[in-house]
């Protein structure tokens, strides 16, 4: 009876029935053992010994049921060894050469005790149950070559991994801010740092640096512009604000690559840490000197002043000489101010914070003020809202006093250019509160922007300390002092208090 036979196929069998069944038998146990691979098997070698082992006996019942060894299906018995020599050891596949030639051999016994079959088969099937056992003597040297390529290309991979790992921790944990803008001005890599500087709402990868920053934004654009043999720009117009508004933040531009126009890496740099640490060396200069000349200087200023005092009181002085003598007092007075602001810094005591409600603090200031400074109440504004601080409260009038003078030494034009502002709440997309004083005086020029926190240094009014003196109180209470351009003119010096969220660790 002939099954399957016709042109291009050439497969016939005498029992058609089993031939069927036994290919069904094979699919579902192959389907089997997919669904099976999904259990959590001790090992990748018992899986292999037993798909092998499902092969070879499958295997043995369609060829008994095609015939025997002249059906030419008992070559598919070198699949399943080679599989295993390679998956396995040479035990393994050695094993499974077994199982394969003992398959051939016992269904070829039974096709002798059920047909007739020619000795000639017995012999074809001795000669494939020796080449099943060739199979894995000769695939050994090569498998073992192919097992230790994989080894060496997994230990690789796992290298690699714990690199790229080793990698995102360093840029992740690293003190500096840095992050990566591609060409489209897309953020591609940032760390933890320079995402607290620029917000961490909107700075994440994948985001837009213009949303994140668009001050950042637009030093970028005016790097990529810039010609390469132009000079420096002024270092304060190359700088912004961070997004807590406490930081004055510095970038700095390297390309990657040679593309056009290339990704960049950009450096965050606080420049508030670094002048904080050369005020810190100059007020260490300014403590020595004070404790050396101080002293010295006070008792012949004193007597100059004193002599001024007297010889005013002259009848005789004409108004040429009143004048000499007012001069020779405010310049007396002028330099004793120096002295006292001097002593004053190297004597400062530690701040005692506490918590204190801004508004309220602000009106009792505004009226100790204007009422001291005899300056009309109309031109100290206020614009205040419920926010509380913690800081000390003697040196926050400190502060506010010196910005307020200063305000007042450099107020110009009419009666409305003349007014002073005190405006406190939270900074936008921030937890941070602020105080601050504004007016429409000269303003500070571009040049001076840099400086005017430094000691000594003076437009040509005061003794230039009091914005020194500022800051560190300011910075004393955990607080930064901010300068900003006002539109339309004048200045803002902005006071920015600690978080409240880390009032537990002041």
């Amino acid at each position: 009876m002939q099954f399957l036979a016709g042109p291009g196929w050439g497969l016939s069998t005498a029992r058609p029935l089993l031939f069927v069944a036994a290919c069904i038998a094979y699919f579902t146990a192959a389907l089997l053992l997919l669904i099976a691979r999904r259990l959590h098997w001790s090992s990748l070698r018992i899986v292999a010994l037993v798909n092998a082992s499902v092969d070879a006996i499958a295997i043995g019942f369609i060829l008994y049921a095609a015939g025997g060894v002249d059906s030419g299906l008992a070559i598919l018995l070198v699949l399943p060894v080679l599989a295993l020599t390679v998956l396995g050891d040479q035990r393994d596949g050695l094993l499974i050469a077994s199982v394969a030639a003992l398959a051939i051999l016992v269904q070829q016994v039974f096709l002798g005790v059920t047909d007739s079959v020619p000795n000639a088969q017995y012999v074809t099937a001795g000669l494939f149950g020796i080449v099943l056992f060739i199979v894995p003597l000769l695939m050994w040297p090569l498998a073992t070559r192919l097992r230790e390529s994989e080894a060496l290309v997994r230990r690789q991979e796992i290298d690699l991994a714990n690199m790229a790992q080793l990698s995102q921790y360093i840029v992740q944990h690293l003190r500096e801010s840095i992050l990566v803008v591609d060409a489209q001005d897309r953020i591609r890599l940032i760390n933890e740092s320079a995402a607290l500087v620029l917000g961490d709402q909107n700075a994440f990868p994948d985001a837009l640096i213009g949303e994140a920053s668009p001050r950042l934004l637009y030093l970028l654009e005016s790097w990529r512009r810039r010609d390469a043999d132009a000079g420096p720009s002024p270092a304060s117009e190359h700088s912004f604000v961070a997004a807590d508004g406490a930081r004055t933040i510095r970038p700095h531009f390297a390309p990657l690559g040679a593309s056009q126009p290339p990704p960049v890496l950009i450096f965050l740099e606080d420049t508030t840490l670094l002048e904080e640490k050369v005020q810190q060396s100059k007020l260490a200069a300014l403590g020595r000197l004070s404790a050396s000349i101080a002293h010295e200087i006070r008792n012949p200023v004193g007597a100059m002043s004193h002599a001024g005092q007297l010889l005013a009181e002259s009848p005789n002085l004409s108004e040429e000489e009143q004048r000499l003598t007012e001069i020779i007092r405010s310049n007396a007075g002028r330099v004793s101010d120096i002295i006292n602001n001097v002593q004053r810094l190297s004597r400062r005591e530690r701040a005692q914070r506490e918590r204190i409600s801004l508004p309220a603090w602000i009106e009792d200031f505004h009226e100790e003020f204007c009422e001291t400074m005899q300056w009309p109440r109309e031109r100290l504004r206020m614009e205040i809202m419920e926010v509380e601080a913690r800081v000390d409260p003697n040196q926050l009038r400190q502060i506010v006093w010196n910005l307020c003078e200063n305000a007042i030494k450099h107020a110009i034009g009419d009666d409305a250019a003349q007014v002073i502002e005190l405006r406190c709440g939270r900074l936008g997309g921030s937890a941070r509160p602020y105080l601050e004083v504004a007016d429409r005086g000269a303003g500070v020029a571009l040049e001076h922007v840099e400086r005017i926190f430094e000691p000594f240094f003076s437009g040509g009014r005061g003794s230039g300390l009091g914005l020194f003196l500022a800051r560190e109180l300011a910075q004393s209470n955990g607080a930064t002092l901010l300068f900003e351009a006002r539109p339309g003119g004048g200045s803002i010096f902005r006071l920015v208090f600690a978080d409240p969220r880390r009032w537990e660790n002041l």
